[in-house]
């Protein structure tokens, strides 16, 4: 089954203190390249948010217009970007579109339960449908953990765009208009670090400023009352 993928990373992480998601760790790791590995198979991938350094050369770059203008807007130029490397490669966007948020560490098992339901009929999704979008195992949908067909999506993003209602958009309401089925993923797989106290219940580290730049130690974290990863 053949899918592209759009990373979400370019959120102002205000909760942390504007310490970005992407460079938290764990365990040597940081949540980016947690995200990276999970989307190993797919044909193409691009993460929309402030180019930190450090992509893969086969990863593609962008950010959203403007920036931190939200989600929805994301999703929109990470498509954008796929469309053009398809076109510069002569090929057409892959079927699929994976799309993910960057701030989830154990989400490469949620990406498995997707994509083993969406090789159910070598379609990606039910016939007729328009994707599969995780449960968790509390009964909360994420549409930031979904593999979507690419020119349903696609339709949406222009739909928004006619109506100037990508920008702070919420993923929902992009993709109010898409027929979807729900999949539930193993417990843990799409919890997210919005919180110093979600980073260490996940087992989150702070990179501190040896590593993005923008980082705070440990030490300071203690020093403000919260946890350290």
């Amino acid at each position: 089954m053949e899918f592209d993928a759009v990373i979400l990373a370019g959120g102002r992480s205000s909760r942390l203190g504007g310490v970005p998601k992407a460079q938290l760790t764990v365990d040597g790791a940081t949540l980016l390249e947690l995200t990276l590995a999970a989307v190993r198979g797919a044909r193409r991938a691009v993460v929309v948010g402030p180019q930190l350094g450090g992509l893969p050369p086969e990863v593609l770059g962008c950010r959203e217009d403007p920036p931190f203008a939200g989600p929805a807007a994301a999703i929109a130029a990470g498509l954008a970007a796929l469309a053009e490397a398809g076109e510069q490669a002569g090929n057409s966007p892959a079927t699929l579109t994976l799309v993910l948020a960057c701030d989830m560490p154990r989400v490469a098992a949620a990406v498995s339960t997707l994509l083993a339901a969406g090789e159910e009929g070598n379609t990606g999704v039910p016939a007729g449908g328009d994707g599969v979008m995780a449960v968790s195992s509390d009964g909360r949908t994420q549409p930031l953990v979904g593999l979507y067909r690419t020119a349903a999506l696609q339709r949406a993003v222009d739909d928004a765009a006619r109506r100037n209602a990508l920008e702070g958009g919420s993923v929902f309401a992009l993709l109010a208009s898409l027929e979807l089925r729900k999949v539930p993923v193993p417990p843990g797989s799409t919890d997210d670090v919005d919180t110093w106290d979600d980073a260490s219940a996940l087992g989150v580290s702070d990179p501190g400023p040896g590593r993005s730049g923008t980082g705070r130690p440990n030490s300071t974290l203690e020093a403000n009352g919260e946890k350290p990863g």
